[in-house]
């Protein structure tokens, strides 16, 4: 689902919402498991999802997603599309000047993938000299790639999602794809098309906290979401959802 998917999806489950609960309306961009993704049948699943759902359920408020394209979350926010984005954003100096965000939900380094038969085995920019290197375009690893990548005479190219830079590597038109670890580990281990690739490693340096963005001006609303996040990590909740996808902690 692109830029049609516009449409929103009321978020169904066991969660006993009480009668006057506030109503949050939650953006994701459902292109990018195993954060946030829309199954065959058009339900919208992932890691981000299920975390909203706890924190929502613990400020017992009414939640609905609404999905939007990634370039195009920040200005859908700010504009008053919904209320909140839990869509694995990294938390950045630069973002920080048009969104506000909550405390972290989860960490991840970046890393490189690229074909089971390539050659490289480093991910330094020395390294991808004369390499086509893919990226999700506005995403830190696209800024990275650009940043370092490119200077070091790299030819970086940038998608409108995960799946298209994936795509292209599958198909030859790349040398190595930068993106978020814990993307690139589930892709290869659980995507259909995964064994066609390797891991290379995790690019130094690049550790960064995924939080939860607000409208600058909405410090109520992330002061709710911060007591949710340490009330779902104190009481277990964060730690059974992290299960369902990761065997590893990413908190």
């Amino acid at each position: 689902m692109g830029a049609a998917a516009a449409a929103m999806l009321a978020v169904s489950g066991s969660y006993a919402w009480a009668q006057d609960a506030a109503k949050i309306k939650i953006g994701t961009e459902g292109a990018y498991p195993p954060f946030n993704s829309i199954t065959a049948d058009g339900k919208l699943v992932g890691f981000d999802v299920d975390i909203a759902k706890a924190l929502c359920a613990q400020m017992k408020a009414e939640c609905e997603f609404v999905t939007q394209d990634w370039d195009g979350i920040i200005p859908a926010l700010q504009a008053g599309k919904f209320d909140a984005i839990v869509a694995s954003m990294s938390i950045t100096e630069e973002r920080k000047k048009q969104v506000a965000f909550t405390n972290k939900y989860y960490v991840t380094p970046l890393a490189v993938a690229a074909l089971k038969d390539s050659a490289l085995t480093e991910t330094d920019p020395a390294a991808m000299a004369g390499k086509t290197v893919g990226a999700q375009a506005s995403t830190t690893q696209s800024i990275y790639a650009e940043d370092f990548y490119a200077k070091a005479g790299a030819d970086v190219k940038l998608y409108p999602t995960q799946e298209e830079a994936v795509q292209d590597l599958i198909n030859g038109r790349l040398d190595a794809v930068i993106s978020d670890k814990f993307v690139l580990v589930d892709w290869l281990k659980n995507a259909a098309d995964g064994a066609c690739c390797k891991l290379i490693g995790d690019v130094k340096g690049t550790e960064t906290e995924a939080g939860i963005a607000v409208r600058l001006d909405d410090n109520a609303l992330r002061e709710k979401l911060n007591a949710a996040i340490d009330a779902i990590v104190a009481d277990g909740t964060y730690k059974t959802i992290q299960a369902k996808y990761f065997d590893f902690d990413i908190y």
